[in-house]
């Protein structure tokens, strides 16, 4: 038995999750089943070393909506998400964890949403089902940064339960540990974002693969998405405003010296000649750098014949909407 082409597939990134892995299955198909469209479930093990892997394989045997993807080692979420993305073919892409602590019964409740006009419809946990002071109050504090710094102001970040248009999966480039920063991803790319509540329920096997140790690197992902959201296309303006401000005030603090010593005075032993000099030098630099930095995006952009916006539709006087470069298509 094959699967029709898809229109809805669910992306469940897995690590360790064996002792799970058939009651998420059956809970999958049972949201899945009624909807009575075409769809696949995508599990992907990211280098599990319980058996997972092997255990998927044996239920793809007689799953036919499921398809397997076993990752050669433990590269993390985000590239196992981006592996499921790769190889997914449904026209709706949602994803959720593995550890059954999403519910599969609200799958078709943030799709149905996503069919109201938007791009990607993010859960939030409402009424979330963990520690107050290790996983709660940092979270609550992290969405309320996340929001800020990017201008996505969403509940719940963490949430994996997602939903999105094929071609804004395919829009977004995921690297590094950025799954955490989709939403905001995402509205480089102009999307429309919506958020409803989701169901959360307590974890019944293994244990959080999360500790105290992400908070850093959430930290540093956050930078670099409002750098890409600021400056992707327009490095100099950032690189090259430092560089000129650090010239100028050297170059100001210089000709101040330089007057002084023009009137007998020592300057030679003053730190405000040493900050001069450096102020000029790291002003240079920067600026160096923010030229670097347009070539890079140049070289991006065009070595992926990738443009610098993003058409919605295109609408034709006497003709039906045309779907044009990356125009939503309707799901």
């Amino acid at each position: 038995m094959t699967v029709a082409q898809p229109n809805i597939s669910v992306v469940v990134p897995l690590y360790n999750e064996a002792d799970g892995l058939e009651l998420l299955l059956e809970q999958l198909l049972e949201a899945m089943r009624p909807m009575e469209e075409p769809f696949e479930l995508v599990l992907v093990d990211d280098g599990s070393t319980d058996g997972t892997g092997k255990r998927l394989q044996q239920l793809a045997r007689n799953t036919p909506e499921l398809v397997a993807v076993l990752l050669r080692r433990n590269y993390g979420q985000t590239p196992s998400m981006a592996a499921g993305f790769d190889v997914s073919r449904g026209r709706v892409v949602v994803t959720m964890d593995g550890d059954l602590q999403n519910d599969p019964d609200d799958i078709p409740r943030i799709i149905n949403r996503l069919r109201e006009g938007y791009d990607l419809v993010s859960g939030w946990r409402h009424q979330r089902q963990d520690k107050t002071l290790s996983r709660k109050l940092p979270s609550q504090l992290a969405n309320r940064l996340i929001g800020k710094v990017t201008g996505v102001q969403l509940h719940d970040y963490g949430c994996s339960l997602k939903a999105y248009r094929r071609e804004l999966v395919e829009d977004m480039n995921l690297y590094g540990e950025l799954h955490r920063f989709l939403p905001a991803l995402a509205s480089i790319e102009g999307a429309r974002i919506d958020e409803i509540k989701v169901n959360h329920r307590a974890r019944q096997f293994g244990h959080s693969k999360y500790g105290i140790d992400r908070t850093f690197r959430v930290l540093m992902d956050l930078f670099t998405v409002w750098f890409l959201q600021r400056f992707l296309t327009q490095p100099m303006h950032v690189f090259g405003f430092a560089g000129l401000l650090a010239i100028t005030i050297g170059s100001l603090t210089g000709f101040h010296l330089l007057v002084v010593k023009m009137m007998g005075e020592d300057i030679g032993s003053r730190p405000l000649l040493t900050l001069s000099v450096v102020l000029v030098l790291a002003g240079v630099q920067m600026f160096c750098l923010g030229l670097l930095g347009e070539l890079l995006m140049r070289t991006y952009h065009e070595s992926q014949n990738r443009s610098i916006y993003r058409i919605r539709q295109v609408l034709r006087g006497g003709h039906h909407p045309v779907a044009d470069g990356s125009a939503v298509e309707d799901v």
